[in-house]
């Protein structure tokens, strides 16, 4: 019979998801809003990108497919198969950006080639991914248990530090929300790949939704404290100025592991969705392998531009996908391509990138999502298509 994670082996890993380096530093963006608006920021979007983080898992924990399976069954079997190409590409780009922070941080504190830590990180990855996601149960309890702590402390450090607020360009309420949004949005094309596994889907997605989402404000809270307290939004004089030298050389390269692994294993996992010829560890541990030729080549200091790249892509995508699952249920997995639900997706990201011209104090996601939620809805009910496979009936 095959292996089931548990409620808690789903928590640890989302947790382990939530404490990233790449999420103290968007966090240290919002400083200029101040800790009122800042929070309101952060919950908000957090809030939003929980609700469809949930929507998205729950999906493949109902049906025992993996993400970009479950596109499949929205888009057809070929159309899903464009999204399975762009999460591969985003997760192999997310993949070099998490090792990059992580390795250019940890330099920082240890003063040694940013390069050498890039290997280091990489081949933890790769250690992760051989053990696999149903065997890291033991693993990830004894690091979860060292981070918690370890973060505790940072945060105390950081609330007891003083100085001058950091030097940072100033940001909208808008644009804080959205960055904040992004965050749980990155993690749209992946959740399922965990949650399939679950025992029981229901209470393992609802517990990783809260689990990441709460790490996740908490991350972005450090970050922007940081930025405001100690005067600087660099995560390894941060570390320094709060005197955690070991311990948080330990906090970078451990949250950058069990949070790239997720990303690298889902970049595999998608990769399955493309070609049978090549195992989906084989790939994933590929996928590292890219990300860390990328960290080492080229600087990844800016994110933001490809944090709203992702927003663009699969937030319309998810919406389609909630329409057409929960609303219409409909399977068009039998299908070569849906082209009604094709077309849909690219309204919905042609509207996303048209709203980041306005500076929309609800940001971009939200209205997104709803009027692409609408469309499917409408689209769907009026053109009533007779050839689409009702849903099995699990849902």
């Amino acid at each position: 019979m095959e292996k089931k994670t548990t409620v808690l082996d789903n928590s640890l890993i989302w947790f382990g998801a939530g404490v990233s380096i790449a999420e103290i530093l968007t966090g240290t963006y919002l400083a200029p809003l101040g800790f009122q608006k800042g929070i309101l920021a952060i919950v908000l979007g957090h809030l939003i990108g929980g609700v469809l983080f949930y929507l998205a898992g729950m999906i493949s924990g109902q049906t025992g497919k993996s993400a970009m399976e479950t596109v499949k069954m929205t888009f057809g079997s070929r159309g899903g198969m464009l999204f399975a190409a762009l999460n591969v590409l985003q997760l192999v780009g997310w993949t070099a950006i998490m090792i990059y922070d992580g390795a250019l941080s940890a330099a920082g504190i240890w003063n040694t080639d940013k390069n050498i830590w890039c290997l280091v990180i990489g081949g933890l990855i790769i250690l992760w991914i051989m053990v696999g996601v149903t065997n890291l149960g033991r693993l990830n309890r004894i690091a979860m248990t060292a981070l918690f702590i370890l973060s505790v402390v940072l945060c105390v450090v950081i609330v007891r530090q003083g100085g001058s607020p950091a030097a940072v360009e100033s940001i909208s309420f808008g644009a804080a929300l959205e960055l904040s949004v992004s965050m749980p949005l990155s993690w749209l094309p992946v959740v399922g790949d965990y949650t399939r596994e679950a025992g029981d889907a229901h209470k393992s997605t609802l517990a990783s939704t809260v689990v990441y989402n709460l790490v996740s404000c908490w991350m972005f809270l450090i970050g922007m404290g940081a930025a405001m307290l100690t005067g600087t939004s660099d995560i390894a004089e941060i570390m320094l100025k709060a005197g955690l030298g070991v311990a948080g050389l330990l906090i970078i390269v451990f949250s950058t592991v069990t949070t790239t692994f997720l990303d690298a294993f889902s970049a595999g996992i998608s990769g399955e969705s493309l070609t049978k010829k090549l195992s989906g560890k084989s790939m994933a541990i590929a996928a590292t392998v890219v990300g860390i030729a990328g960290a080492v080549f080229y600087p990844m200091d800016d994110i933001t531009g490809f944090l709203y790249l992702i927003g663009s892509v699969f937030a319309p995508m998810a919406a389609v996908m909630i329409g057409t699952w929960f609303v219409l249920k409909t399977d068009s997995s039998q299908k070569s391509f849906d082209p009604v639900n094709l077309v849909i997706w690219l309204v919905g990201f042609v509207l996303y990138r048209y709203l980041m011209q306005w500076d929309l104090p609800i940001g971009y996601t939200l209205p997104d999502i709803l009027f692409t939620t609408v469309l499917t809805v409408i689209a769907g009910k009026i053109l009533n298509e007779k050839n689409l496979q009702k849903t099995p009936e699990w849902v």
